[in-house]
């Protein structure tokens, strides 16, 4: 038996079950906020605007369309900034925002990050969140990001509440 090739096949073996079994873990985060769905989009569906507000998502380019690519770049509270870029999985103004981020392959680190707003009271109910799988998880503890959509829920409805993110009343907030 040719030992070389064999233990290449019992690595490649084991790499694929690696990838195949690899962990998931779920951030969710949750904010109320004092306004209406449409006014909360009108700040979080503006990638433009986020260099302006976001202290977590420093800054978005690109089309909030199905398939198309975003680069986002990161400011974690701990470590250092980042870029990546995710594909849009949906877009549904006023409704739902997700998109799919990866690092280098398949299940190395993914992660669907997303957005739900769900009008309550006349205010909004914002669950944000991301649902992470890869076998970087074996090594990392993706809850450590919770702060950082914590940051940013609370930057988001400061900012909302504050008349900031609707034209005809950002000059009431002065």
């Amino acid at each position: 038996m040719n030992i070389p090739l064999a233990a290449a096949s019992v690595a490649a073996i084991l790499v694929a079950a690696a990838f195949a079994l690899a962990p998931r873990q779920e951030v969710v985060t949750e904010v109320g906020i004092d306004a209406t769905p449409a006014q909360v989009w009108a700040l979080l569906g503006d990638p433009g605007s986020y260099r302006d507000w976001n202290p977590f998502i420093v800054s978005m380019e690109g089309e909030l369309a199905e398939g198309k690519t975003l680069v986002n770049r990161l400011r974690p509270e701990t470590g250092n900034e980042i870029a990546f870029k995710p594909v849009v999985l949906k877009v549904e103004p006023a409704r739902e925002l997700r998109w799919l981020g990866r690092l280098f392959l398949p299940r190395v680190l993914d992660g669907e990050h997303y957005f739900i707003l769900d009008e309550r009271q006349g205010g909004t109910h914002l669950i944000h969140g991301e649902r992470f799988h890869g076998v970087l998880l074996w090594f990392i503890d993706a809850k450590r990001f919770g702060a950082d959509f914590e940051r940013m829920n609370a930057a988001l409805k400061a900012r909302v509440e504050a008349g900031q993110s609707s034209p005809e009343r950002s000059g009431d907030a002065q």
